[in-house]
């Protein structure tokens, strides 16, 4: 390996013949394994020498710090082997074969055993040894936690409330309970669920929107393991009957985070959902959120005006509450007072009031509203416009001097005037307080490193609504998968945007209570981009796919 490493870095051109010499030298006299030795001498990062030597070989390079690894291939084979090799399974490629992470891929003794091992087709991927030996250490020690957790526990203790309180203090369950969470900050992650079954327990991960299954384990965990959670969260643990909310601070993966905790009774005991709240989603910059410039033109223009209220609306975890926050950073300076109102406080930004509802203490939506409005706000945020009271509040304070930014669930920009009509409001207070309405959905991003452009059909084209024009059908992505997407062909999320500004004509078709068909009719007809076609546009940039676009707009 060691001349098959010098003989690539010199052709590259990465290391000079006099430096090779001299780490050659410096290896035959210490007896230290060569890249070893390029690293202690500075010749070369470790990244920098296996990417070289897996592009030599033809195989896959692997950040294991970034790549989704299968917690179910890990255990494939022995602890010991993966140690004593420096290997570790990571998941399967589309051909079925299992992709071993190695940072010697010409060890075939090692490969050998390992197909021995699983009676499995194996396909080596170069990671450095660092990386590696750290995955091994993690999943390893995640699998340790979870037999010493929980041996011998039995289903009759499993109800007992002081056995309970011990098995959630125990250490290997602390350990196993932080290795989980680590996990998913790692694997970037939005939700983690703990989720109890008839016969076993599971953990899954939605990452970049979609469900993920981490790992499976025997029924007997499920206690311990929520205990531990509902303690870090501060929930009462004897209670198992009714949902409970509660939050915890943290650092996981190098990250200070929040994690906000929902537990929920179910037939076969509590499920536990943790919402990781990346504290950085709240210091976002519009231009971040992929707005097109002609959308943050009109967006800009109504959230700069100092009244009016703009609406955000879209399904659950469509990006709301960012795009709020990404706005609040944007117009929010030491000139004017910006109170909150939240169920729950989701980030907590520096320098501005944020003020968190507790039904059970009777402070509601529209209390909290009624105060903020003694405050002398400037700009309020409702979380959400739940009730005719809130909007009614909300509205009246939009109409009296202040801009309001709060949130809605509905499917489009133009269902969001007719819903607050819906609701009781005069037609003529919504056509006078709302100033513009952001429709958006989330979707997946391609994977830069292996989507691969296609020649699609004109007529599949024109059926989703994408215009062909004369210059022919234009060039697509697809998704592919590698290591550096965990093989879904996707990385990470982008947003797609509809903005309606409340102009005079729609204003009075709003006072007129006309459909929610007629005013979409008519904000399109003055320029207003559907959330499909900015979705397509995005498309034809090649940062995401059509199949994402269908998943996510109907």
């Amino acid at each position: 390996m060691s001349r098959r490493l010098s003989d690539v870095l010199l052709l590259q051109g990465l290391v000079s013949g006099e430096d090779l010499g001299l780490a050659i030298h410096e290896q035959q006299a210490t007896g230290e394994p060569f890249p070893e030795v390029l690293l202690r001498l500075k010749l070369a990062t470790a990244p920098q020498l296996y990417r070289v030597l897996a592009e030599h070989l033809k195989l896959d390079y692997v950040d294991l710090a970034e790549h989704q690894i299968d917690p179910s291939t890990v255990g494939l084979i022995p602890e010991a082997m993966a140690r004593r090799h420096n290997m570790l399974p990571i998941g399967f490629n589309d051909a079925g074969a299992l992709m071993v992470a190695m940072s010697d891929p010409s060890n075939v003794l090692a490969i050998d055993d390992v197909r021995n091992v699983t009676n499995l087709e194996i396909q080596p991927v170069v990671a450095t040894p660092a990386d590696v030996s750290a995955a091994v250490e993690r999943y390893t020690r995640m699998g340790d936690a979870v037999e010493d957790a929980f041996d011998g526990v039995s289903e009759e203790e499993e109800d007992s409330l002081s056995s309970l309180t011990g098995a959630a203090q125990d250490a290997p369950v602390v350990k196993f309970v932080n290795a989980l969470i680590a996990q998913g900050v790692q694997d970037r992650a939005s939700d983690l669920h703990f989720e109890p079954q008839e016969h076993d327990f599971r953990v899954r991960y939605r990452i970049d929107g979609v469900m993920h299954e981490v790992t499976k384990q025997r029924r007997s965990i499920h206690a311990g393991v929520v205990s531990r959670l509902k303690i870090m969260a501060g929930l009462d643990i004897a209670e198992r009957r009714v949902p409970q909310d509660g939050r915890v601070s943290l650092r996981a993966a190098g990250k200070e985070i929040d994690l906000r905790v929902s537990s929920l009774p179910t037939v076969h005991g509590e499920k536990l959902v943790l919402r990781i709240l990346d504290k950085h989603s709240a210091l976002l910059d519009l231009q971040e959120l992929n707005l097109s410039p002609a959308n943050y033109g009109l967006y800009e223009k109504s959230f700069r005006k100092p009244y009016g209220m703009v609406l955000v609306t879209g399904p659950t975890g469509s990006g709301k509450s960012t795009t709020l926050y990404a706005t609040l950073n944007e117009i929010s300076d030491p000139t004017v007072n910006v109170v909150t109102v939240e169920d729950p406080v989701e980030y907590q930004i520096p320098g501005i009031c944020q003020v968190p509802i507790n039904p059970r203490a009777g402070l509601t939506f529209p209390g909290a509203l009624r105060s903020i409005l003694r405050q002398d706000p400037d700009i309020i945020l409702v979380g959400e416009m739940r009730d005719l009271e809130t909007a009614s509040i909300g509205i009246q304070a939009a109409l009296t001097g202040h801009l309001v930014l709060t949130t809605l669930h509905t499917n489009d920009a133009p269902s969001a005037v007719t819903r607050l009509t819906e609701m009781g409001i005069d037609g003529f207070l919504v056509a006078s307080a709302v100033d513009c309405v952001l429709a958006q959905r989330l979707g997946r991003r391609l994977c830069l490193h292996c989507r691969e452009a296609y020649q699609p059909e004109a007529s599949h084209l024109e059926s989703l609504g994408m215009q062909v024009n004369g210059d022919g059908v234009p060039t697509l992505y697809r998704p592919v998968g590698c290591s550096h997407c965990a093989q879904s062909g996707y990385r990470g999320r982008l947003a797609f945007h509809e903005v309606m500004p409340v102009t005079e004509e729609i204003s009075r078709a709003i006072v007129e209570r006309v459909s929610t068909a007629e005013v979409g009719r008519l904000a399109r007809s003055q320029g207003m981009r559907p959330l499909r076609q900015d979705a397509l546009d995005k498309v034809r940039s090649g940062d995401t796919s059509l199949e994402e676009v269908a998943r996510v707009i109907v």
